[in-house]
């Protein structure tokens, strides 16, 4: 490939990486774009993940062979089986020298031999591949990963100046991995309460809609449980808004921790003393005995008043459920008469038989300081 051919990859490869949507899109796009770029048969792009002393496959491209797959949920090395990534990395910094790539090939070491091949030949010769390329990938300064590009048995190896242009590659990855993660903490922080760590309104919303889709569609159980932190004005006004964080804080965590009973359980912080779990899939029981945990614990916790707890599932009798608004009004109303009979336990819509006190209360035009009151959950209902 020449000068214009090399140009034209590079850009390719840096225009795939800018066009993912996810992490996934983007290793995908990064490990496909090397590996066009320098002729390979097969790519894979993967993470020094230090804490584990380990490689961890990000995706596989290209002709896989048996056993790999393409996003791969455990395909991992010890580092100590490829010390290229660590000593090598670091001798050549030490020396002065730069992160370049280098080549391995069936036979044994290449181009720019790091003076460890054993695990890599031995691979190559399992997976019936001639030769390969790998290049350190930095991001912010240390050693983030590698990318791998083979080539199958049979054809040309890769020579010095693929070393090299492997070397202009990864650093072409790095600059789009260092995007992509600005981009997924961006909607990570548009989907996260910074005090409590928890999901945000914003993120019950968009999972909530998803949901109700499902349960259109599919019949699939929804619940919502709603939460009023009681005693929060008083901790505030009495010993001060930063008590007053740490036991939203503490709140969070025991809700948290509830909601790990469910399966997939969202939870959320709405926003002030205000919390939900939402989950999808889990029997209504199961979600009560849930909340019925949470309002335990939620008791105990030192400086607050226990917490007003509504539940509202569409597998309980409360009439059908084609909107997230109405699920949304109907935990709403449970909350609200937890908090009226300052109820210890969860108060769940649809168990109190035909003329369902919360469904009757959801379901009715507000008026008066019941309608100021309600609508300062989130101004859903009407």
């Amino acid at each position: 490939m020449g000068e214009d051919g090399r140009l034209t990859a590079v850009v390719a490869l840096a225009q795939g990486m800018a066009a993912a949507h996810t992490p996934r899109e983007s290793w995908r796009a990064a490990a496909l774009g090397a590996c066009r770029a320098l002729g390979g048969s097969f790519a894979a792009l993967s993470v020094w993940e230090r804490e584990l002393g380990r490689l961890r496959v990000l995706v596989n491209v290209g002709d896989r062979a048996r056993g790999e797959e393409e996003f791969p949920g455990d395909e991992t090395y010890p580092v100590h089986q490829f010390p290229e990534i660590t000593e090598f990395l670091h001798e050549r910094w030490v020396a002065g020298g730069e992160p370049n790539a280098w080549v391995e090939t069936a036979e044994g070491p290449a181009a720019g031999q790091p003076g460890y091949c054993h695990q890599r030949v031995a691979a190559l010769r399992r997976r019936g591949r001639g030769c390969c390329v790998v290049a350190p990938i930095v991001l912010n300064g240390r050693a983030w990963g590698e990318l791998y590009v083979a080539r199958s048995a049979g054809v040309p190896v890769f020579d010095r100046g693929d070393a090299d242009f492997a070397t202009v590659l990864a650093s072409v990855v790095a600059a789009g991995l260092a995007q992509s993660e600005r981009l997924e903490e961006a909607r990570r922080l548009a989907f996260t309460d910074a005090l409590t760590g928890l999901a945000n309104r914003r993120a019950v919303d968009v999972r909530l809609e998803e949901a109700i889709e499902r349960h259109r569609d599919q019949g699939v159980v929804v619940s919502l449980v709603v939460c009023d932190l009681n005693g929060l004005k008083n901790v505030n006004d009495t010993r001060g808004h930063a008590v007053g964080d740490r036991l939203l804080e503490r709140f969070g965590s025991v809700l948290s921790l509830c909601g790990a009973m469910l399966p997939g359980a969202l939870a959320a912080r709405l926003g002030g003393d205000e919390f939900c779990l939402l989950v999808v899939g889990s029997p209504a029981d199961d979600v009560v005995k849930a909340a019925d945990e949470l309002c335990r614990r939620a008791a105990e916790l030192e400086l607050g008043e226990g917490v007003a707890c509504g539940v509202a599932s569409t597998e309980d009798p409360i009439g059908p459920v084609r909107s997230a608004r109405r699920l949304f009004r109907l935990a709403d109303a449970a909350q609200y008469r937890a908090k009226a009979v300052r109820a210890d336990r969860p108060v769940v819509a649809g168990r109190e038989g035909e003329d369902d006190p919360v469904v009757r209360l959801a379901d009715a035009e507000p008026s008066g300081e019941d309608a100021v009151e309600r609508r300062r959950f989130r101004g859903r209902l009407p």
